[in-house]
């Protein structure tokens, strides 16, 4: 089939381009006929909390990405869905993470995919209906996006359940997020620790991706000064640029005393970089106060890593507690309990191995059924 995916993909960086073009190359394996339409301007400047949205690494061989599409320019999404609609693809793919993008999105599907000339059906896999840091018009925002689809593939139960209180009237499938196989192989521990400069003789807890209260970083490094982790030469790496004030986060690293026990990467880590991180790592600690999914545990899927998650949103349905890492309460006391278990009772072996059975469940074959399941459903109607 003719499919055009509409969303973030090179030169913009982070886990929805990964996301994206992961997925173009599954589409492209199948035999569909696949191209990406990216942004020309993705956030205003003075809008993106990080350092940058763009990536240094080079353009993916093997894809077909055009940028077109301003996100706050109505004239731009006129002419992107004018220039969909006259391409006439089979469907519309969208990938949705932010009511931000709603007027634009929501603008696109209408005009590339309510016309009675032409097939396409609009599809759209969703990170997030409801986001995590709420504003005025959410909702408002939200609801004119959802009115434009056709079709939709939710990765958590949670998603699906927020996505019902706008639209009842559409499929709605439950796929969870496929594996981030696309950051390399598993590299031997003691080059990754060479490589990150990272002291032999410790385990290592990491957490990974940019820094939000929602994430509960905080609550980790509560966590992390319980007396019963002190001297078992345990170390914590935190990785990813802060999207907030990081003063708050280093006083409290001083008032805990655990300065020397935490190393900081406080910065974006490249995509050539990711395997080393998770080489390195014992455990991968995710100790959010609200989520959906993350593309966190999927690398650490990936890289066959446990993992500590907090039983928020649906981090729960993906990782099974007690077969391939722990599901506690968003709480200090309780990560610092799992911690504890989890070096006392050297559960590395048995929790390896059921991650390494688990990942079997998260190919993107699975996601690409689904997609052009909702197809043939809604031509079908």
């Amino acid at each position: 089939m003719k499919i055009i995916l509409l969303g973030t993909a090179h030169p913009y960086r982070g886990g929805l381009a990964s996301y994206n073009e992961r997925l173009a190359r599954q589409l492209s394996s199948e035999g569909h006929d696949i191209e990406i339409f990216t942004f020309t301007l993705q956030y205003p400047s003075f809008l993106f909390p990080g350092k940058t949205q763009y990536t240094e690494s080079r353009e993916p061989e093997g894809l077909r990405i055009t940028r077109i599409l301003n996100s706050v320019n109505p004239f731009s999404w006129i002419r992107t869905g004018r220039r969909i609609r006259k391409l006439n693809p089979d469907i519309l793919l969208l990938k949705y993470w932010h009511p931000f993008m709603s007027p634009c999105f929501g603008t696109v599907a209408r005009i590339a995919g309510k016309n009675k000339s032409v097939n396409t059906r609009v599809v759209c896999i969703f990170d997030n209906v409801i986001p995590h840091e709420r504003k005025p018009f959410d909702n408002l925002l939200t609801a004119y996006f959802t009115k434009s689809i056709d079709g939709a593939v939710v990765m958590s139960q949670s998603v699906g359940d927020d996505l019902m209180t706008f639209r009842k009237d559409i499929p709605v499938v439950y796929n969870p997020h496929p594996l981030y196989d696309n950051y390399g192989d598993i590299i031997p521990r003691s080059e990754a620790l060479m490589r990150l400069n990272l002291p032999e003789g410790y385990s290592f807890l990491l957490f990974f991706g940019f820094i939000r209260a929602y994430k509960g970083l905080d609550l980790l490094f509560e966590a992390f000064a319980d007396e019963r982790l002190r001297n078992r030469n345990l170390k914590l790496i935190v990785a990813g640029e802060f999207y907030e004030n990081d003063k708050p986060y280093r006083d409290l690293l001083k008032k805990l005393g655990i300065v020397d026990e935490v190393i900081l990467f406080d910065r974006f880590i490249k995509e050539e970089e990711v395997a080393l991180f998770f080489s390195a790592a014992d455990l991968v600690v995710q100790p959010y106060r609200s989520a959906t999914q993350s593309g966190v545990t999927q690398i650490a899927f990936h890289f066959e890593k446990p993992m500590l998650v907090t039983d928020v949103g649906g981090l729960g349905e993906i990782v099974v507690n007690g077969k391939c890492g722990y599901v506690v309460k968003p709480e200090p006391k309780y990560v610092s309990d799992a911690i504890f278990d989890y070096f006392s009772n050297n559960r590395n072996k048995e929790l390896t191995e059921g991650v390494r059975k688990e990942k079997a469940r998260f190919t993107w074959d699975k996601l690409t059924n689904a997609i052009i399941g909702l197809y043939e459903h809604t031509i079908k109607k």
